[in-house]
Protein backbone atom coordinates (compact mmCIF):
# COMPACT_ATOMS: atom_id res chain seq x y z
CA UNK A 1 0.00 0.00 0.00
CA UNK A 2 1.35 3.41 -0.99
CA UNK A 3 1.93 5.36 2.20
CA UNK A 4 2.80 8.66 0.48
CA UNK A 5 0.70 11.77 0.19
CA UNK A 6 -1.41 11.14 3.26
CA UNK A 7 -4.04 13.88 3.69
CA UNK A 8 -3.16 16.07 6.63
CA UNK A 9 -5.66 18.94 6.39
CA UNK A 10 -8.91 17.00 6.17
CA UNK A 11 -11.00 16.63 9.31
CA UNK A 12 -11.65 13.05 10.45
CA UNK A 13 -15.22 13.14 9.16
CA UNK A 14 -13.98 14.14 5.69
CA UNK A 15 -11.40 11.40 5.35
CA UNK A 16 -12.23 8.52 3.03
CA UNK A 17 -12.02 4.98 4.37
CA UNK A 18 -8.87 4.45 2.35
CA UNK A 19 -7.25 7.59 3.77
CA UNK A 20 -8.07 6.49 7.31
CA UNK A 21 -6.64 3.02 6.68
CA UNK A 22 -3.41 4.47 5.32
CA UNK A 23 -2.99 6.74 8.32
CA UNK A 24 -3.76 3.99 10.82
CA UNK A 25 -1.21 1.72 9.15
CA UNK A 26 1.25 4.62 9.28
CA UNK A 27 0.88 4.75 13.05
CA UNK A 28 -2.19 6.89 13.87
CA UNK A 29 -3.96 4.10 15.71
CA UNK A 30 -6.53 6.41 17.26
CA UNK A 31 -8.10 7.03 13.84
CA UNK A 32 -9.31 3.44 13.74
CA UNK A 33 -12.22 4.69 15.85
CA UNK A 34 -13.51 6.54 12.78
CA UNK A 35 -13.94 3.29 10.87
CA UNK A 36 -15.67 1.56 13.76
CA UNK A 37 -18.20 4.34 14.19
CA UNK A 38 -18.89 4.44 10.47
CA UNK A 39 -19.67 0.74 10.20
CA UNK A 40 -20.79 -0.42 13.65
CA UNK A 41 -24.43 -0.65 12.53
CA UNK A 42 -23.74 -2.61 9.35
CA UNK A 43 -21.21 -5.01 10.85
CA UNK A 44 -23.32 -5.62 13.94
CA UNK A 45 -26.35 -6.52 11.83
CA UNK A 46 -24.29 -8.86 9.67
CA UNK A 47 -22.91 -10.62 12.74
CA UNK A 48 -26.27 -10.65 14.53
CA UNK A 49 -27.82 -12.43 11.55
CA UNK A 50 -25.45 -15.33 12.13
CA UNK A 51 -25.03 -15.70 15.89
CA UNK A 52 -28.61 -14.69 16.83
CA UNK A 53 -27.62 -13.51 20.31
CA UNK A 54 -27.03 -9.87 21.25
CA UNK A 55 -24.24 -10.39 23.77
CA UNK A 56 -22.35 -12.83 21.58
CA UNK A 57 -22.85 -10.61 18.53
CA UNK A 58 -21.24 -7.73 20.38
CA UNK A 59 -18.34 -9.95 21.42
CA UNK A 60 -17.86 -11.18 17.85
CA UNK A 61 -18.03 -7.60 16.61
CA UNK A 62 -15.20 -6.54 18.90
CA UNK A 63 -13.03 -9.48 17.84
CA UNK A 64 -13.75 -8.76 14.19
CA UNK A 65 -12.49 -5.21 14.63
CA UNK A 66 -9.32 -6.47 16.28
CA UNK A 67 -8.84 -8.97 13.43
CA UNK A 68 -9.35 -6.21 10.86
CA UNK A 69 -6.92 -3.89 12.62
CA UNK A 70 -4.26 -6.57 12.73
CA UNK A 71 -4.60 -7.13 8.99
CA UNK A 72 -5.03 -3.56 7.78
CA UNK A 73 -1.70 -3.74 5.99
CA UNK A 74 -3.23 -6.43 3.76
CA UNK A 75 -6.11 -4.25 2.63
CA UNK A 76 -5.27 -3.51 -1.00
CA UNK A 77 -8.29 -1.39 -1.95
CA UNK A 78 -9.48 -3.79 -4.64
CA UNK A 79 -12.82 -3.90 -2.80
CA UNK A 80 -14.56 -1.34 -0.64
CA UNK A 81 -13.24 -1.22 2.89
CA UNK A 82 -16.77 -1.71 4.23
CA UNK A 83 -17.10 -4.95 2.25
CA UNK A 84 -13.67 -6.16 3.35
CA UNK A 85 -14.56 -5.42 6.96
CA UNK A 86 -17.97 -7.10 6.73
CA UNK A 87 -16.42 -10.26 5.33
CA UNK A 88 -13.97 -10.41 8.23
CA UNK A 89 -16.86 -10.05 10.67
CA UNK A 90 -18.94 -12.71 8.93
CA UNK A 91 -16.01 -15.13 8.96
CA UNK A 92 -15.49 -14.51 12.68
CA UNK A 93 -19.20 -15.07 13.34
CA UNK A 94 -19.24 -18.32 11.37
CA UNK A 95 -16.13 -19.51 13.19
CA UNK A 96 -17.81 -18.75 16.51
CA UNK A 97 -20.87 -20.75 15.52
CA UNK A 98 -18.71 -23.71 14.55
CA UNK A 99 -16.87 -23.54 17.87
CA UNK A 100 -20.08 -23.41 19.82
CA UNK A 101 -21.42 -26.45 17.91
CA UNK A 102 -25.00 -25.27 18.27
CA UNK A 103 -26.93 -22.03 18.33
CA UNK A 104 -28.94 -20.91 21.29
CA UNK A 105 -32.70 -20.98 20.69
CA UNK A 106 -33.48 -18.18 23.07
CA UNK A 107 -32.32 -14.65 22.50
CA UNK A 108 -32.34 -11.38 24.32
CA UNK A 109 -33.95 -8.63 22.25
CA UNK A 110 -32.27 -5.21 22.32
CA UNK A 111 -34.06 -2.33 23.93
CA UNK A 112 -36.10 -0.76 21.16
CA UNK A 113 -36.02 2.96 20.57
CA UNK A 114 -39.07 4.77 19.20
CA UNK A 115 -39.78 8.38 18.33
CA UNK A 116 -43.52 8.03 18.95
CA UNK A 117 -44.99 10.24 21.68
CA UNK A 118 -48.21 8.27 22.08
CA UNK A 119 -47.46 5.63 24.79
CA UNK A 120 -49.95 3.14 23.35
CA UNK A 121 -48.66 3.52 19.80
CA UNK A 122 -45.08 3.37 21.05
CA UNK A 123 -45.79 0.11 22.88
CA UNK A 124 -47.53 -1.34 19.83
CA UNK A 125 -44.66 -0.39 17.52
CA UNK A 126 -42.13 -1.93 19.88
CA UNK A 127 -44.17 -5.12 20.08
CA UNK A 128 -44.51 -5.37 16.30
CA UNK A 129 -40.82 -4.70 15.82
CA UNK A 130 -39.99 -7.42 18.31
CA UNK A 131 -42.23 -9.83 16.42
CA UNK A 132 -40.44 -9.04 13.16
CA UNK A 133 -37.01 -9.38 14.74
CA UNK A 134 -38.04 -12.70 16.23
CA UNK A 135 -39.34 -13.91 12.85
CA UNK A 136 -36.11 -12.90 11.13
CA UNK A 137 -34.04 -14.60 13.82
CA UNK A 138 -36.01 -17.80 13.22
CA UNK A 139 -35.03 -17.92 9.53
CA UNK A 140 -32.34 -20.41 8.47
CA UNK A 141 -28.93 -18.73 8.55
CA UNK A 142 -28.41 -18.69 4.77
CA UNK A 143 -31.66 -16.75 4.27
CA UNK A 144 -31.28 -14.61 7.37
CA UNK A 145 -27.81 -13.33 6.44
CA UNK A 146 -28.93 -12.31 2.95
CA UNK A 147 -32.08 -10.62 4.26
CA UNK A 148 -30.16 -8.73 6.92
CA UNK A 149 -27.56 -7.38 4.52
CA UNK A 150 -29.91 -6.63 1.62
CA UNK A 151 -33.15 -5.47 3.24
CA UNK A 152 -32.13 -4.33 6.70
CA UNK A 153 -28.71 -2.84 5.99
CA UNK A 154 -29.41 -1.89 2.38
CA UNK A 155 -26.38 -3.39 0.63
CA UNK A 156 -26.60 -4.02 -3.10
CA UNK A 157 -26.88 -7.53 -4.52
CA UNK A 158 -23.24 -7.35 -5.61
CA UNK A 159 -22.03 -6.16 -2.21
CA UNK A 160 -24.02 -8.86 -0.42
CA UNK A 161 -22.65 -11.52 -2.74
CA UNK A 162 -19.10 -10.34 -2.10
CA UNK A 163 -19.61 -10.23 1.67
CA UNK A 164 -21.00 -13.76 1.78
CA UNK A 165 -18.74 -15.17 -0.96
CA UNK A 166 -21.68 -16.41 -3.03
CA UNK A 167 -23.02 -15.55 -6.48
CA UNK A 168 -25.41 -12.68 -7.14
CA UNK A 169 -27.97 -15.17 -8.48
CA UNK A 170 -27.83 -17.07 -5.20
CA UNK A 171 -28.31 -13.82 -3.28
CA UNK A 172 -31.46 -13.14 -5.31
CA UNK A 173 -32.78 -16.66 -4.80
CA UNK A 174 -32.22 -16.62 -1.05
CA UNK A 175 -33.69 -13.16 -0.68
CA UNK A 176 -36.82 -14.24 -2.54
CA UNK A 177 -37.14 -17.31 -0.33
CA UNK A 178 -36.65 -15.23 2.84
CA UNK A 179 -39.37 -12.81 1.75
CA UNK A 180 -41.69 -15.69 1.01
CA UNK A 181 -41.18 -17.18 4.46
CA UNK A 182 -41.74 -13.89 6.24
CA UNK A 183 -44.66 -12.92 3.99
CA UNK A 184 -44.94 -9.39 2.69
CA UNK A 185 -48.24 -8.87 4.46
CA UNK A 186 -46.41 -9.16 7.78
CA UNK A 187 -44.33 -6.13 6.80
CA UNK A 188 -47.48 -4.19 5.91
CA UNK A 189 -49.29 -5.07 9.13
CA UNK A 190 -46.26 -4.16 11.22
CA UNK A 191 -46.18 -0.65 9.79
CA UNK A 192 -42.46 -0.27 10.40
CA UNK A 193 -39.43 -0.28 8.15
CA UNK A 194 -36.83 -3.01 8.06
CA UNK A 195 -34.15 -0.36 8.47
CA UNK A 196 -35.29 0.16 12.08
CA UNK A 197 -34.61 -3.44 13.11
CA UNK A 198 -31.66 -4.61 15.23
CA UNK A 199 -30.67 -1.04 15.98
CA UNK A 200 -27.12 -0.41 17.16
CA UNK A 201 -27.72 2.36 19.68
CA UNK A 202 -25.22 5.05 20.62
CA UNK A 203 -24.49 3.53 24.03
CA UNK A 204 -23.57 0.18 22.49
CA UNK A 205 -21.54 1.95 19.80
CA UNK A 206 -19.56 3.84 22.44
CA UNK A 207 -19.02 0.65 24.47
CA UNK A 208 -17.68 -1.34 21.52
CA UNK A 209 -15.42 1.50 20.36
CA UNK A 210 -14.00 1.99 23.86
CA UNK A 211 -13.30 -1.72 24.37
CA UNK A 212 -11.67 -2.21 20.98
CA UNK A 213 -9.53 0.91 21.27
CA UNK A 214 -8.41 -0.19 24.74
CA UNK A 215 -7.32 -3.54 23.30
CA UNK A 216 -5.51 -1.92 20.39
CA UNK A 217 -3.53 0.39 22.68
CA UNK A 218 -1.77 -2.69 24.05
CA UNK A 219 -0.85 -4.00 20.61
CA UNK A 220 1.99 -2.97 18.36
CA UNK A 221 1.07 -0.90 15.28
CA UNK A 222 -0.03 -3.01 12.35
Amino acid sequence: MDMTALPLKSTPAQLSDEDVVRRVVAGETELFEILMRRYNQRVYRAVRAIVRDDAEAEDVLQQAYVNAYQHLHRFEERARFSTWLTRIAINEALARVRRNKQWTLEESMPELESQEHDPERQAASAELREVMESEISALPEMYRAVLMLREVEGLSTAETAECLSISEDLVKQRLHRARTILRDNLYRRAGIGLDTLFAFGSARCDRVVARVMARLMYDAPP
